[in-house]
């Protein structure tokens, strides 16, 4: 007889951040400071979830991945994993290179519009995905349309 197991707690690590007013989002330079503020100096690839509520106020921010010094791997699941465990209604996504540029490659458009996609399945809109540097400069995919 196979054993079934009922999940009866999801277990979040949650540090307490500064921020207030500082992480609402009303514009895409607005995710990039904050994006930057996170992941900006990175010496490696970091993909970065904001949760963000109804009024566009960043609830949450999950590292989703550590990737190596050219690439990270973008699973759905593990970026709306955060959202969804935070009653998000939409997320920013955001990365950084560690050569600073902010220019895309080709997997990072597809990756944007993958996640799109699987947002709208999921009810949690991708408001955004911007690529940042140290210095908060960025590439706004939704600036670009792509998003």
């Amino acid at each position: 007889m196979e054993k079934v197991y009922e999940i009866q707690r999801i277990k979040q690590v949650i540090q307490e951040v500064e921020g207030g007013e500082k992480y609402i989002v009303r514009s895409p330079q607005d995710g990039a400071n904050i994006a930057s503020i996170f992941i900006g100096d990175e010496d490696r690839e970091v993909f970065f979830v904001m949760c963000l509520n109804t009024k566009n106020r960043v609830v949450a921010v999950h590292r989703c991945h550590v990737g190596g010094l050219n690439a990270s791997l973008v699973v759905p699941r593990e970026v709306f994993k955060s959202a969804i465990l935070n009653n998000s209604a939409s997320i920013i996504v955001s990365h950084q290179h560690p050569s600073q540029d902010i220019m895309p490659s080709r997997e990072d458009i597809d990756v944007t519009k993958r996640l799109v996609e699987c947002g709208k399945v999921l009810g949690i809109e991708v408001l955004d995905h911007i690529i940042v540097n140290a210095d908060a400069d960025y590439y706004s995919m939704k600036e670009k349309g792509y998003v």
